[in-house]
């Protein structure tokens, strides 16, 4: 991932290709973290998009599992 995804196009994306992305994301997460140990990140900038990234996906899944919930309970209410 170049830049950074708004809000906008993760809310429009399935809790599947969300899920996809999160891994994908935690896995560059990981190597970034590997580059910074060994000495070798070109870019210090990347390592805060990538957490700032990780941290919006996961905001936008419990948004939606929150909202999915209250569905639940308002159908089985009526």
């Amino acid at each position: 991932m170049a830049k950074a995804t708004k809000p906008a196009d993760l809310r429009a994306k399935t809790a599947d290709e969300l899920n996809a992305l999160l891994l994908d994301l935690k896995h560059e997460q990981l190597n970034l973290r590997f580059q910074q140990a060994t000495g070798q990140t070109e870019g210090q900038s990347r390592i805060r998009v990538v957490r700032r990234e990780i941290a919006r996906i996961k905001t936008i899944v419990a948004q939606n599992e929150k909202s999915a919930a209250g569905a639940k309970t308002s159908a089985a209410i009526s």
